[in-house]
């Protein structure tokens, strides 16, 4: 997946929501212990955000972008305003309206109005993940073919050999995904099933 320049490590937008600090004001009521749980549990989903946003990053997802689908996908609602989003994050709102364009352009977001307003918001689709794979799938099918257009240019040399099976393996795993596919459906049919209705 080929994706824009991400911002330079130095830009505000990006810095990790800073961490919650205590009030030392020697307070113990119960409804104070009960905020400081909250805002345990709130850095620590913060922190979560940061590291899987990173691993997203390495993945050659832009940072500022990873970083937003990260807090959807952590979001109770399931989706968030571009308000919300720059909130969650701490960042600027040029910063958000860049990375929720990129998101929608490659499919890990989608974009809806908010009943009885003007305002959009964001969610991460309910089968992006199958619809990324089965992208991907079709990145490799052509990369198959490629490759074995080469192996036919190199016949009569030994890198003849490792060309083809770069091109067997793409196409393994190519025809091998439709069935992972319809074992993960009906694993999650059953899943569904088994799982007690609220």
């Amino acid at each position: 997946m080929s994706a824009p320049p991400s911002r330079a490590p130095g830009d505000p937008a990006l810095a990790p929501v800073p961490p919650v600090a205590p009030s030392g004001d020697g307070v113990t009521a119960d409804s104070d212990a009960g905020a400081g749980a909250g805002a345990v549990a709130d850095q620590a989903v913060s922190q979560f955000t940061e590291r899987f946003a990173g691993a997203l990053t390495e993945m050659g997802v832009p940072r500022m972008p990873a970083r937003v689908f990260v807090a959807l996908l952590t979001s109770d609602a399931g989706r968030l305003t571009a308000a919300e989003i720059g909130a969650a994050l701490q960042a600027s709102p040029a910063a958000v309206s860049g990375a929720v364009r990129y998101l929608v352009q490659i499919g890990l977001v989608m974009r809806a109005s908010e009943p009885g307003t003007r305002r959009l918001a964001y969610s991460v689709p309910e089968d992006v993940w199958q619809h990324m794979i089965a992208g991907r799938n079709a990145e490799m099918a052509r990369w198959a073919r490629i490759l074995r257009e080469g192996a036919d240019l190199l016949s009569d040399r030994p890198a003849a050999a490792r060309v083809a099976e770069t091109a067997e393996y793409f196409d393994f795993v190519v025809g091998e995904l439709p069935g992972v596919q319809a074992r993960w459906e009906q694993y999650k049919a059953r899943q569904d099933k088994a799982r007690p209705r609220k």
